[in-house]
């Protein structure tokens, strides 16, 4: 049985003459033999290049979509409502039409109908070896990984990439912007696959993931950072300077605070260019001293006889 060329481009048989013609585009980076030099691509580019020669033309896919595999033995005149019967009566069914490529390049089939030139069939593929060129084909897109500490998607900034490629390495600049978030794309027009025949070039998108840090935790644009305190730091309030991935800052600590509580600066996690900037948590932990003094052990056991503070009851 003869390929489905539906199948062939992997879209519906209902689809739009723009979904064919995208389906063909896609493949065609992939497979064509300017740009793929695995032997088996050819052929496979031969099948693509046929299903959309006959797809994409209203008449030819009416046609087999009237006939199937027999669209181009079928008299132009014919009905497709009777075709199939009167052939039955011949002998012949709709599907015995079964060819391949010969040796010489001459379509041969097993049932009467005499050779196609592989010429008329598929076009004349591969500009030069034809009739018609398909023409150029675009570069494909490329993705790479970047991978940005938490102050580099603060500040962006211009970088120089070197990237391998299969034409050895080359040297890519890219400007990154402000307060970029893991997932988001940065794209280079122009930079991706090379294009054949001249035509343009794909392009290369960089996608950024923001390597973890021993500091700073990230939540899309929100920052949290631990604050330790010492005890009497909670107990009596402070104010208190931490690091942020755009410098120092001051922390207002209220009295009372405790270990797990969270204290906000706006906006002062990662800036937005087109909206609101992330937050800033401050996740306070409260650290005593692995060592006292005598005066320090003196003054908490003071402490501890005098205060009527029980932390494990519950309030």
């Amino acid at each position: 049985m003869a390929a489905d060329f539906y199948s062939i481009l992997g879209v519906s048989r209902d689809a739009s003459a723009d979904d064919i013609q995208r389906a063909y585009r896609k493949l065609a980076r992939t497979y064509h033999p300017d740009v793929n030099k695995d032997p088996a691509a050819e052929e496979r580019f031969k099948e693509i290049s046929e299903a959309y020669d006959v797809l994409s033309d209203p008449k030819t896919r009416q046609r087999y979509d009237a006939f199937g595999a027999d669209f181009r033995r079928v008299p132009e005149d014919a009905d497709p409502a009777t075709w199939g019967r009167s052939r039955a009566g011949r002998g012949q069914s709709r599907s015995s039409w079964d060819g391949g490529f010969s040796d010489s390049g001459v379509r041969y089939s097993t049932g009467s109908a005499e050779g196609i030139d592989l010429d008329d069939l598929l076009g004349g593929l591969f500009g030069g070896r034809g009739r018609r060129s398909w023409g150029p084909i675009p570069g494909s897109d490329h993705e790479v990984e970047l991978e940005l500490t938490v102050e580099d998607a603060y500040r962006g900034g211009s970088r120089a990439l070197r990237l391998a490629g299969p034409d050895g390495e080359r040297t890519v600049n890219v400007t990154i912007p402000a307060g970029v978030v893991s997932g988001q794309r940065i794209r280079l027009s122009g930079q991706g696959g090379q294009g054949t025949g001249g035509a343009a070039a794909g392009d290369l998108y960089l996608v950024v993931r923001i390597a973890d840090h021993p500091r700073y935790r990230l939540d899309a644009r929100d920052v949290s950072v631990d604050l330790p305190l010492a005890a009497w730091e909670g107990a009596l309030g402070a104010s208190v300077t931490i690091d942020t991935p755009g410098g120092e800052a001051k922390v207002k600590v209220p009295k009372g605070t405790s270990t797990g509580r969270r204290l906000r600066l706006k906006g002062r996690g990662l800036p937005n260019p087109r909206g609101k900037a992330g937050d800033l948590y401050a996740e306070v932990k409260l650290m005593v001293p692995h060592r006292l003094s005598r005066e320090e052990e003196r003054l908490f056991e003071e402490l501890a006889g005098t205060s009527k503070f029980d932390p494990r009851r519950r309030r």
